[in-house]
């Protein structure tokens, strides 16, 4: 039996693992939590589950949640209630928990890169669906990870079908991931993207983008920060800066291909020109067991993908008009260093003010860009995790103020 400390736990990730958790009861126990605000969801996860530990980000709501546990009626109730943590040290005690074996990053943002980097240091294997830890701090993450030993096992659903392609290659006899350097074989990698909300929109209409318009996906359910990254096809950049740091090529070799029905999750290229690809339906939970599961898998009762009930697989190249945050992206990708910490944090605090309608849409990409000049006179090719947060400090700020300037 695997032991799961699961971050961020009552958020899209987090909830699913929590589901497989459930659904293979003699394979995996929970024995810490982290999580926001929604206390309600959270305890009734503490009383599925009866974790060890539970960590909450805001020291303020913990007398609340014990109010909340001491209130469960005494059928309800853990025989043993968890240890209550609170605030960054909480959440990475919680991530560091002793008796874990696996630890799911599920925290949004830069908000989940001390928690992992202290997973990491505690010798721990992660789950990783927290894409800021290596695009934000991977000059700060790799060295870590060859001290400690730990190793990352990709769970977003892009980064998954790479790592599953892999495993019959020599790539799989090393058994280890985010070693910085070229995986053996491989030639190409290349993300499918769905296209996001606007996918089939003219580039000329996005001036008439809402808030409503970019947080509808066509095939994934998913929280409202990234679905806007989808819109924008910044997600898909984010990708491209991670496949770098966790599978070694460099960023010639990392394509975007649009593939609206997302069955296919991402495809690679060999040496020796052969193209492999995973398939399955648009659904999380399998990227995620895999994680938990691997190197095994498990039988799930789940439904079959039938290729003739898909009908057509189609591909194309994306507009680069319609999404100008994926060079953004590369660009970083490139300029290497505190560029790409920059760059997240700047889209971040973007794309919370466009969902706070302070901002446009088409904005995002301008504040990301003007804030990335900025930097280019202040980039540090290896940084500290010190560096790296004032970085992301400063990148934020300065969205807001270049979005004061917008606004007036």
């Amino acid at each position: 039996m695997k032991a799961l400390s699961v971050l961020g736990s009552t958020g899209s990730i987090g909830t699913q693992t929590l589901e497989l958790a459930e659904e293979f009861p003699e394979r995996y126990r929970v024995v810490a939590l982290t999580a926001g605000n929604n206390l309600a969801l959270l305890v009734d996860q503490i009383r599925r589950h009866a974790p060890e530990a539970v960590a909450l980000a805001d020291p303020a709501r913990l007398n609340e949640l014990r109010e909340r546990l001491q209130a469960l009626s005494a059928d309800e109730r853990p025989a043993r209630l968890p240890e209550l943590l609170a605030g960054s040290d909480g959440l990475c005690a919680a991530a560091a928990w002793p008796s874990a074996d696996l630890v799911v990053t599920g925290i949004v943002g830069c908000a989940g890169l001390l928690p992992t980097l202290a997973a990491i240091r505690a010798g721990k294997d992660l789950a990783l669906a927290n894409k800021e830890t290596l695009i934000a701090a991977g000059p700060v993450v790799l060295p870590e990870l060859e001290k400690s030993g730990s190793r990352l096992l990709p769970a977003d659903s892009e980064h998954s079908a790479i790592f599953q392609c892999l495993q019959g290659t020599p790539y799989a006899e090393t058994a280890r991931l985010s070693t910085g350097t070229p995986t053996p074989g491989l030639r190409r990698i290349q993300l499918t993207a769905s296209g996001g909300a606007f996918r089939d929109w003219d580039p000329a209409d996005l001036v008439k983008a809402t808030v409503a318009d970019a947080t509808s996906h066509p095939n994934w359910s998913m929280g409202r920060k990234i679905t806007v990254d989808s819109a924008s096809l910044m997600n898909k950049g984010l990708e491209v800066i991670e496949a770098h740091y966790l599978f070694g090529l460099d960023y010639d070799h990392i394509e975007i291909v649009i593939h609206p029905q997302s069955i296919i999750h991402s495809m690679v290229e060999l040496a020796d020109s052969s193209v492999l690809a995973q398939l399955g339906w648009p659904d999380m939970k399998l990227p995620i067991l895999y994680c938990l599961s691997w190197p095994e898998r498990l039988h799930t009762p789940w439904r079959r993908l039938d290729l003739t009930e898909v009908g057509q697989l189609t591909f194309r190249k994306p507009d680069p008009a319609k999404y100008p945050c994926m060079e953004l992206a590369y660009a970083a990708g490139r300029a290497g260093g505190t560029m790409p910490a920059a760059m997240n944090a700047a889209n971040e605090q973007a794309v919370a003010l466009f969902l706070e309608e302070q901002v446009h849409f088409l904005d995002i990409p301008k504040l990301i860009d003007a804030v990335c000049e900025r930097h280019k006179a202040d980039l540090m090719a290896a940084p500290s995790l010190t560096d790296v947060l004032a970085v992301d400090a400063w990148a934020r700020e300065a969205v807001r103020e270049a979005a004061a300037l917008v606004a007036a």
